[in-house]
């Protein structure tokens, strides 16, 4: 983690922020003491919603048949 000064992320904060987008994480110091980080923005992942897919994805019966014993024996 590249670590700058405030003084100078405030005068290239443009920068910064396009080295953030790029999936670096960049420290923020006052003098040598580390205060903040500048990170890439993530976006909060939805929670899962059972039964989302209900009608449009289906499972035959052929999933629940037993797998042929080649098949079988490449597993093992």
């Amino acid at each position: 983690m590249a670590t700058v000064t405030i003084e100078t992320a405030e005068s290239s904060l443009s920068q910064l922020i396009a080295r953030a987008e790029a999936g670096e994480e960049i420290g923020l110091a006052r003098g040598e003491k580390p205060v903040a980080r500048l990170v890439p923005f993530r976006a909060p992942q939805s929670k899962r919603r059972f039964g989302a897919l209900r009608g449009l994805i289906s499972v035959g019966p052929e999933y629940f048949e037993p797998l042929p014993e080649d098949e079988l024996a490449a597993w093992e």
